[in-house]
């Protein structure tokens, strides 16, 4: 009879069997790579109506997420041929696993009461539970408010299995750390960070990750160390886009080139000199950076060990990040009235080109795309505005369109909101000739175009940080 964590795992022997909960961006990549290193996966998905296809889709051998992903879909297509990998809507086999990861979303309802919607993540959770054995090691990947695993997802464990956490199974948090468009390499390259809830969760946690890291190493720390990473690196990518947005305003403002102070900023280099600089754009979005501030805000309110010491009445960094690069759309809105102004026009009943759903280039990753609440300015001040996307095809609400013929056809302006590749691509001749306009604006969040190309040709051209050319003279 066991008496002690290390006893079950040991009674359990090693790892073979796993379980990955929830197949998105995460879990689908992240199960593919543990079938290549482990004797047998299976990926457990709800048969819902949104969401329920992939597992037809999965036990066919094909990849349900679309954009380029290098590898995937051959990875998936092996291990399904050589039957080490099953996707299942049976939770009931937890029970066969000797480690189950989860990878839910954690979306924030209301940031203002930094309050996350945890719904979705403890239902995945309970049904962990619900089929919880001895000597099974649990994982949450999700990324989550500190406090979260020790505490919260403990409970709910115990609770549903009637086992105790740290005795009789492991609980620990190893936050992904990934990007849409090169999941398989990030998984594999990145440092993996594994935080248990005692050593014991830790080592073992390290066994499950540690064969599917090529380049990258494990860093073992706690639990709520682990989850004040994630949300802190997420944190201070956003507070670093924040920064060039608001210089990149600041150089729209005093009219120069924000790209250009970038390559001044960015030639300082040497010994502990950092001047890192990140790019300006229409805005921020995604799954992560849009919340994980948040997440770390709420963490140190409900694990507080002792009071903040912090400037009383000033706001958060962290938050004022957060509301300038929310802010990106609206002045993308500001722009694109600005240059409709200058050939004499307002915004009601014009025809408007928007150019990307997504938020990041050439994936079909759209959560939290900031393409939306500029759509929405635009569909409130009388704007027909029609959207195109080569990766995105379906949006509550919203035609999104694969023909870009069709989107630029008669429009008096075009929006550049994502740099997907064939973007770049884009001439003057080309949308004059669709169009059919002779005053046009063209508006540019993401630097794809060569601005004086179309200057020459007698559009009006705007773009994010680029105050030397947004009142340029306008030609013919």
């Amino acid at each position: 009879m066991s008496t002690s964590l290390a006893d079950s795992f040991n009674e359990r022997g090693p790892i073979k069997t796993i379980g990955v909960v929830g197949m998105g961006y995460v879990g689908i990549p992240a199960a593919a790579l543990f079938a290549q290193s482990f004797p047998m996966v299976y990926g457990f998905q709800r048969d819902s109506i949104s969401s329920g296809y992939k597992i037809s889709l999965l036990n066919s051998g094909k990849n349900p997420l679309k954009g380029e992903e290098p590898g995937l879909d051959e990875l998936i297509h092996n291990v399904v041929f050589k039957k080490k990998f099953e996707c299942t809507s049976d939770f009931s086999k937890i029970s066969i696993c000797d480690a189950v990861t989860i990878a839910i979303q954690t979306p924030f309802v209301n940031s203002k009461d930094l309050i996350p919607d945890f719904s979705a993540l403890e239902e995945g959770i309970r049904q962990v539970g619900k089929y919880l054995t001895k000597g099974t090691l649990v994982v949450l990947e999700s990324t989550i408010t500190p406090g979260t695993t020790a505490i919260w997802a403990r409970k709910i464990l115990e609770e549903e299995s009637k086992l105790v956490a740290g005795r009789d199974f492991g609980l620990a948090h190893a936050p992904e750390r990934v990007m849409v468009g090169r999941l398989l390499q990030n998984i594999q390259e990145h440092d993996r960070i594994v935080g248990g809830i005692d050593d014991i969760s830790t080592k073992r946690a390290m066994e499950l990750y540690g064969p599917i890291l090529t380049k990258g190493k494990l860093i073992p720390m706690t639990a709520t160390a682990a989850e004040v990473t994630k949300t802190a690196e997420n944190t201070f990518r956003d507070l670093q886009i924040a920064a060039a947005n608001q210089l990149a305003l600041y150089c729209e403002a005093m009219g120069i080139n924000f790209y250009d102070v970038r390559a001044g900023i960015d030639s300082l280099k040497g010994e502990g000199i950092t001047r890192a600089i990140l790019w300006p754009g229409a805005g921020v979005g995604g799954h992560c950076l849009t919340k994980d501030t948040y997440h770390l805000e709420r963490g140190v309110r409900i694990t507080e060990h002792e009071q903040v010491d912090f400037p009383v009445g000033v706001e958060s960094l962290f938050v004022t990040a957060r509301s300038i690069n929310d802010f990106m759309p609206l002045h993308m809105f500001h722009l694109l009235k600005k240059g409709l102004a200058r050939i004499g026009s307002d915004i009601t009943g014009k025809k408007i080109g928007l150019l990307g759903w997504s938020f990041l280039s050439n994936t079909d990753d759209a959560r939290n795309t900031p393409a939306e609440p500029f759509y929405n300015l635009c569909k409130e001040a009388g704007a027909d505005i029609c959207v195109h996307d080569p990766w995105v095809t379906h949006w509550p609400g919203i035609e999104i369109r694969s023909d870009i013929k069709r989107v630029l056809s008669d429009a008096d302006a075009v929006i550049i909101f994502t740099a997907h590749r064939m973007y770049y691509d884009l001439t003057p001749t080309y949308i004059r000739e669709l169009s059919g306009k002779n005053k046009f604006v063209i508006v540019d969040g993401r630097n794809v175009i060569e601005p004086d190309s179309f200057i020459q040709n007698g559009f009006v051209y705007l773009g994010i940080g680029r105050g030397d050319k947004n009142s340029h003279p306008i030609v013919g």
